[in-house]
């Protein structure tokens, strides 16, 4: 019972400021939105009994990628506080699209067998056997993905010299 009230709260601090994210107008206060929402699954990764992988998301993601978000941010005209007319004529089309995947969702939901785990221990899992798994099994992942980080912040410095 106490893993459901804890599922059902880390779920309300992540789904909450989620909503901030996609929602707010100001784009620092959607940076910002992007850290409870962070913290969030790392509380997940705490309740799967994963406190490496939970470290690592509060020190990358809650901590570097959110600061590297509101630096690019300050360094465009987004900081500045302009206001910036948005007008997007595609909600309808998202609002369908939103609502199909989740009637689809609920379906495949519904109808899939799901196994239940036996309790027993978790498995077994080291700093070491993580590294390694990057390195060998997931390094090509692991490479695009730093890759995917250099290119949108080369992205964000050519954009902040054009606005000069």
């Amino acid at each position: 019972m106490g893993e459901f009230a804890a599922f059902t709260i880390l779920s309300l601090l992540i789904l909450i400021p989620a909503v901030v994210v996609v929602t707010s107008k100001n784009i620092v206060r959607s940076a910002l939105s992007l850290v409870p929402t962070l913290l969030g699954v790392t509380g997940f990764y705490v309740l799967l009994q994963a406190e490496f992988v939970a470290g690592i998301q509060v020190l990358i993601y809650a901590g570097a990628i959110t600061v590297l978000l509101l630096f690019v941010i300050m360094l465009t005209e987004g900081g500045a506080g302009l206001q910036v007319r948005q007008v997007n004529e595609q909600i309808p089309l998202g609002v369908t699209a939103a609502v199909w995947l989740a009637f689809l969702l609920l379906l495949v939901f519904s109808r899939t067998t799901w196994p239940v785990a036996q309790r027993g221990n978790p498995p077994a899992y080291s700093a070491l056997a993580i590294g390694n798994a990057f390195m060998t099994d997931y390094v090509l992942v692991f490479e695009v993905t730093s890759l995917v980080l250099l290119v949108s912040l080369v992205g964000a410095i050519i954009i902040a010299r054009r606005e000069e």
